[in-house]
């Protein structure tokens, strides 16, 4: 009986939301104290397109959580400052507001560079910049023991001649299910060392030989040939240090910006007569 009631309810409120819009504020639905819950306010908050079913439900789950809300507010404000709470809201408010237009007007503000900024911060901090594992460049392929062209590809992935590198641009997707070309890209050794089924006993020694891998394994070999190999303490390569200055430039830039931004809205307010101190200005 209550739930029908409930339902009745609820398609009432919906169907005399637009006529108690016209006529001027809406109907209260719930009100907890001081604080109201109108029949448009429900109305705005329903999504288009529900059917009548889900409407109702919709509704009921919203004013059920709507007085709860407010039941956890009143029974909070006894052991919170709400006014800080409102304090903190309010600043994290124009934090974002802040942060989203500082974003729509990133292309605006300084957020390209160029490669000659970008080499003369990295010369500058070099000493930033150390390795903490080594770096690789290299092919890395798993291919099954029974696949057709593996004997080619044994051959191919040491190789460093152009048409040679070519043949395995072209025969390795054919059979291998994983080929990874980063001869010409840094990458973490972790990430090439964690494909090999079999652990290495020393890594450092490992690279430093610049021997190729070859192991079978459960049906599949693993091929590996490092070609070149940076050992831990050694300078990170610009390249691979490029996308961390432009992200500390661009962090840079933004805040010279935020703090360009807030003078001259300062500056203008006072000029326009937004902002006034009656009293004097006590800044």
């Amino acid at each position: 009986m209550k739930k029908a009631a409930f339902i009745a309810f609820v398609l009432l409120a919906l169907s005399s939301c637009e006529r108690s819009s016209n006529a001027g504020g809406g109907d209260s639905i719930a009100t907890v104290g001081k604080a109201m819950l109108t029949r448009t306010e429900l109305k705005k908050a329903l999504p288009g397109g529900l059917s009548a079913e889900d409407s109702t439900s919709y509704a009921h789950a919203y004013i059920r959580r709507w007085i709860e809300a407010r039941l956890v507010e009143r029974l909070a404000a006894e052991a919170v400052d709400i006014a800080e709470i409102d304090r903190l809201t309010s600043e994290y408010r124009l934090n974002l507001i802040m942060s989203q237009y500082r974003r729509a007007m990133a292309t605006q503000a300084n957020s390209i560079f160029s490669e000659d900024s970008l080499r003369a911060y990295y010369e500058t901090h070099k000493a930033d910049f150390v390795l903490e594992r080594p770096l690789v460049r290299g092919v890395y392929l798993k291919v099954p023991n029974e696949a057709s062209n593996l004997r080619l590809l044994k051959r191919l992935y040491t190789s460093a001649k152009a048409d040679d590198m070519d043949r395995l641009e072209k025969e390795a997707p054919k059979t291998a299910l994983h080929y990874d070309y980063f001869r010409e890209l840094w990458i973490d050794w972790e990430q090439i060392e964690t494909r090999i089924p079999t652990e290495i006993a020393s890594p450092a020694a490992f690279l430093k030989a610049g021997k190729p891998l070859d192991i079978s394994q459960d049906g599949y070999t693993y091929l590996l040939h490092v070609s070149d190999y940076l050992p831990a303490g050694s300078p990170l390569p610009f390249e691979a240090a490029e996308p961390i200055i432009r992200e500390r430039l661009l962090t840079r830039n933004r805040q010279a910006y935020d703090a360009e931004l807030l003078k001259d809205l300062y500056e203008q307010a006072l000029d326009n007569g937004t902002l006034t101190f009656p009293n004097g200005n006590p800044l």
